[in-house]
């Protein structure tokens, strides 16, 4: 998980708690949607780890047959 998805995830939540401690509806969204975020980025740098590991894998296969 890259840094700043874990920063997003972290911020969201601290704006959550926030406005649920406060009564405001519109940080308790905009909590929900940083936490979203950060966890879409999660994912999306997970995919290109995976991605990467594929196609070196698949180099590697290749480079046995030569």
């Amino acid at each position: 998980m890259g840094d700043e998805s874990a920063m997003d995830k972290v911020k969201g939540k601290a704006k959550e708690m926030a406005g649920k401690a406060t009564g405001d509806d519109r940080m308790k969204s905009e909590g929900k949607t940083d936490r979203a975020k950060g966890k879409a980025k999660g994912a999306m740098d997970e995919a290109k780890e995976n991605a990467q590991g594929m196609r070196d894998s698949l180099k590697d296969k290749g480079d046995r047959r030569t």
